[in-house]
């Protein structure tokens, strides 16, 4: 059912059939109104906040002057009690609408504090423009250009535009076939999922990227011979959701690797040859990660870049369809085991002692992507030709006991 809020107002225009500005009072303005068209939540410690609740608490009567005002959308709007307020009916998401506050998420925190801080906003006024039955299309468009005070990241528009959409749905489906929670950020100050960078929805489409052995493959001629410092596109085309899309299904492999890479790091540091000592580069014991997967989290800190060389390794196991040559349960644990025992860990322990500490330098270091490239490859072929071997051996005993029956078949 649509919701209904109402706004004291002094006055409004008719600014055209399908939009109101009004000069509304703030210490009645409703602050539960919903932020659906919002590109971001707001953020109670950015500067813009401070700005507003400073100005509208040291001189609540030039609010209305020194503020650019509130931009609401909404189904319906009337005027009622003789014009002394408008009555808004907001639809909410689950009924087709994109209702609620389009610019001013944080203009409405403020007016929340303020009031809990039991401030006078009798004398304070804010400019509202409202805008009547928007479509979906049409309240992003105006979001998207609204939001210039302070810079919106590029992930915010992207999920604004909804190009995460094809992800969140594929998540969704693995949550409820595999039985697990993923605490994703899709947008600025998303209040629903931690600001652990490893639970930014980029991340999952760096770990992907990884496994893309299409696109990088040191043994063609592209220039792109490893994911180095992958960069995620500001705008996600047709063709790129559909190269996504193709390597959606090797995220949960990714995830193992990253979760298990994290366990075996969090068992050296727990187990350190000098007693308080930790002798990995990037790697802080001051702090804590968390994983996209709810479940686990580590006493220790991490660059969120760490994993991905080891895991970029992986692709060496893949066909250009991306299927696995090998059964993946069958050899990714011994294989991490070896990356980690004979490369990265004296790698990282190389480096600390180097004094080499910064994370993003050491993960995107060309010299450990093909080392770990080369490996896998080495590890690879060893396996196929145990499998031939193997092959090999068995073929002379299927041949005689063949021959052995066809003989006691003559008798």
């Amino acid at each position: 059912m649509p919701k209904t809020w109402n706004i004291k107002i002094d006055n409004y225009i008719q600014a055209n059939a399908n939009c109101i500005i009004a000069t509304a009072h703030v210490d009645s303005f409703p602050i539960d109104l919903p932020l659906e068209p919002n590109i971001r939540e707001p953020n109670r410690k950015s500067a813009t906040y401070r700005q507003i609740f400073d100005s509208l608490t040291t001189e609540p009567g030039k609010f209305f002057s020194r503020h650019s005002g509130i931009v609401l959308s909404a189904n319906k709007v009337k005027p009622v009690k003789n014009k002394t307020e408008l009555e808004l009916e907001v639809l909410e998401a689950s009924e087709g609408g994109s209702d609620g506050i389009i610019n001013g998420g944080h203009t409405v925190l403020a007016f929340e504090q303020a009031k809990n801080y039991k401030y006078d906003l009798s004398l304070a006024r804010v400019k509202v423009t409202i805008h009547i039955g928007l479509t979906e299309e049409s309240a992003l468009d105006i979001a998207l250009a609204s939001n210039t005070t302070t810079p919106v990241d590029s992930r915010s528009k992207v999920n604004a535009r909804g190009d995460y959409k094809f992800i969140k749905q594929y998540l969704a489906q693995l949550e409820k076939k595999e039985e697990r929670k993923f605490r994703i950020a899709y947008y600025q100050n998303q209040s629903s999922a931690p600001r652990n960078a490893q639970c930014n929805v980029n991340h999952l489409l760096k770990l992907i990227n990884c496994l893309d052995r299409n696109r990088y493959n040191p043994d063609g001629n592209k220039r792109t011979k490893h994911p180095t410092g992958t960069s995620i596109p500001s705008q996600i085309t047709d063709a790129e959701r559909e190269r996504l899309t193709a390597l959606l299904p090797l995220l949960s492999q990714a995830l193992w690797i990253e979760q298990r890479l994290y366990e075996i790091i969090q068992e050296h540091i727990s187990n350190p040859r000098r007693k308080g000592v930790n002798d990995l580069a990037s790697i802080d014991i001051r702090k804590t990660t968390l994983l996209p997967d709810s479940k686990y989290s580590f006493g220790f800190g991490a660059p969120t870049d760490l994993a991905l060389p080891i895991i970029a390794s992986y692709r060496v196991f893949l066909d250009k369809d991306y299927k696995w040559i090998l059964p993946f349960n069958e050899f990714a644990e011994d294989f991490l085991q070896h990356l980690w025992n004979n490369y990265f860990r004296k790698y990282l322990v190389s480096e600390k002692t180097a004094g080499n500490t910064v994370g993003t330098k050491i993960s995107r270091n060309q010299e450990i992507w093909e080392s770990l490239y080369i490996s896998a490859q080495s590890y690879l072929n060893q396996h196929l030709m145990k499998m031939v071997n193997s092959s090999k051996e068995e073929e002379p005993k299927v041949t005689q006991g063949t021959k052995g029956r066809l003989q006691a078949g003559k008798k």
